[in-house]
């Protein structure tokens, strides 16, 4: 009888019990769950996913890990890698130094007559056309080629005269004044471009000729051609335009941001689609002292030989100039620069796995790759040459996270206090 009274207090003592062991493992699972929330997780598969607890990702579903201590935050920005991520994430380095910054600058031109080289075929007497030999515009002329053939009733006249005169003279050996008329008629046939070997002709013939033959001034090609079988033509007017394409210029557009560093006699190369894996070589020679109307760009000029004339006028093509290089200044590789909104950012490495980013501000840019530094950096130093996006990430998470666990210790502090 006594044991059962005693079982039956037991049964009781043990059920009374009951709720306060299982409060006190509520509380201790509250703890644990306090302290899960207060640690920071993130997703390996998207790193700028953190929060304070776990649970999965919002983007991949995967189930969140404690965030990585291996990389850690400091408040320069600065991050610190392992070794084995710096491997696996292929970054690559480069020691800075001091270079000269060879500079090509690339800009457009358009091919176009040597303006020295073009001449124009005029007359100076009244007449008319009687035949044109050369009629198309773009045919190669020879100097010394009749171009065309013009009869003019003036000219007529002077030849008579002279003739006239040319027998008297011979009648009359000893006559001044005869001599004398003679060469001023001579002089009237020459200025109205009439050769020696015309004179000639017609002194030794005795026979008025009916047309004027003109003649092309030197080679070349009509670049323009104003007049027709039959047309009247006048003192001064202007007949044909002949250019020699022997010269070559090629006018090129310059951007103002470029223009300080054009200078006549720099070297360029010259590329033309028509002429593929074909370089030319030319020298600047004249830079004109105002800008395109249209463009905007300044202008240069480029005199080169074309006794093949491989080049066209009109003819498009692409201009590099060596401008003048820039001497000893601290370079570092175009690639190492990340451009984002106005900040120009690189990251150095500091050793023992620490990268630290690092504003820069770049001048010009060499055609092998490197830009000019102002004053931030020093030589010596070594720039991260890849994957300086990824440790871009990186250093913004950590700063993200800096910046929650900061909130976080400061709204502790502030429960704590009340």
């Amino acid at each position: 009888m006594k044991n059962y009274i005693k079982l039956i207090l037991l049964i009781i003592i043990a059920v009374l019990s009951m709720p306060i062991i299982e409060c006190a493992s509520t509380e201790k699972n509250d703890n644990a769950n306090s302290e899960h929330s207060d640690e920071l997780y993130t997703c390996g598969m998207h790193p700028n996913v953190v929060q304070k607890g776990p649970g999965t990702c919002p983007i991949c579903g995967m189930y969140l890990t404690p965030l990585n201590s291996s990389t850690e935050e400091n408040s320069d920005g600065s991050i610190k890698i392992d070794p084995v991520t710096v491997q696996n994430i292929g970054v690559r380095t480069e020691t800075i130094e001091r270079r000269d910054i060879i500079q090509h600058i690339r800009a457009f031109g358009k091919v176009e007559y040597d303006e020295s080289q073009i001449g124009l075929v005029q007359t100076k007497f009244n007449g008319w056309v009687e035949k044109l030999y050369f009629n198309t515009t773009g045919q190669a002329v020879k100097k010394g080629d009749v171009l065309l053939e013009i009869y003019s009733p003036k000219l007529v006249t002077t030849q008579q005269e002279y003739l006239e005169l040319l027998d008297k003279a011979e009648e009359n050996e000893d006559d001044e004044d005869l001599k004398a008329n003679l060469k001023a008629i001579q002089n009237r046939l020459r200025n109205f471009d009439i050769s020696e070997d015309q004179i000639k002709m017609l002194e030794k013939e005795r026979t008025v000729f009916r047309t004027i033959k003109v003649t092309s001034p030197f080679d070349g090609i009509i670049e323009s051609k104003h007049v027709e079988n039959g047309m009247e033509v006048k003192p001064n007017m202007k007949l044909y335009s002949i250019s020699n394409l022997e010269n070559i210029w090629i006018i090129v557009d310059i951007y103002e941001s470029d223009a300080a560093l054009i200078k006549p006699r720099l070297m360029v190369d010259i590329e033309t689609e028509m002429l593929p894996g074909k370089t030319l070589q030319g020298e600047i020679d004249y830079i004109y002292p105002y800008l395109n109307e249209k463009t905007r760009a300044m202008q240069a000029r480029i005199v080169i030989p074309n006794r093949d004339q491989m080049l066209k006028p009109g003819m498009f093509v692409n201009v590099y100039v060596h401008a003048e290089p820039v001497k000893n200044v601290v370079a570092i590789p175009t690639e190492s620069v990340i451009f984002s909104g106005n900040r120009n950012l690189v990251f150095i490495d500091k050793g023992n796995g620490e990268y630290v980013p690092h504003d820069v501000t770049i001048g010009v840019e060499s055609h092998d790759g490197y830009f000019e530094v102002k004053e931030e950096l020093n030589a010596g130093e070594i720039v991260v040459t890849s994957a300086q996006f990824l440790m871009d990430s990186e250093s913004r998470i950590q700063k993200n996270i800096a910046e929650m666990t900061s909130s976080s210790n400061t709204t502790d502090h502030s429960q704590h206090n009340h």
